[in-house]
């Protein structure tokens, strides 16, 4: 795993809320897998040829990541709007990089990410 499962926990409860109180970074609006809740967690958002690339620093086991695959989609909004997102699937770094823009940083390679969440926009 990238970075600490103890560590996402201290993100979800502490940092995030502060963020998402901002409104100034993108938000991905998820539902949960088990408890049907909808959840607001705040990404990293690049876009891609036709979707976005998210970077899941907590590795493909984050409940985010579990709970877009499991529901098939989810929303994002950005820049002031929402999108709807569909066909999520995990990507691997090469394929992630390819997509991304020239001036997007890549992950530093400390972090071990191997794998990336794709989805494509819903027209």
């Amino acid at each position: 795993m990238p970075m600490p499962k103890w560590w996402g926990q201290v993100t979800k409860r502490l940092f995030n809320p502060r963020v998402l109180a901002r409104g100034t970074y993108p938000v991905l609006i998820h539902v949960g897998r088990a408890s049907g809740e909808t959840y607001r967690t705040p990404l990293d958002a690049h876009p891609v040829d036709g979707g976005y690339v998210f970077v899941p620093v907590y590795g493909p086991g984050a409940d985010w990541v579990r709970n877009v695959l499991a529901h098939k989609g989810a929303r994002l909004r950005i820049d002031g709007k929402e999108v709807e997102l569909a066909a999520p699937r995990l990507v691997g770094r090469d394929e992630a990089f390819r997509a991304f823009a020239d001036e997007v940083a890549r992950p530093p390679k400390l972090l071990r990410i191997t794998e990336f969440l794709r989805m494509d926009l819903v027209a």
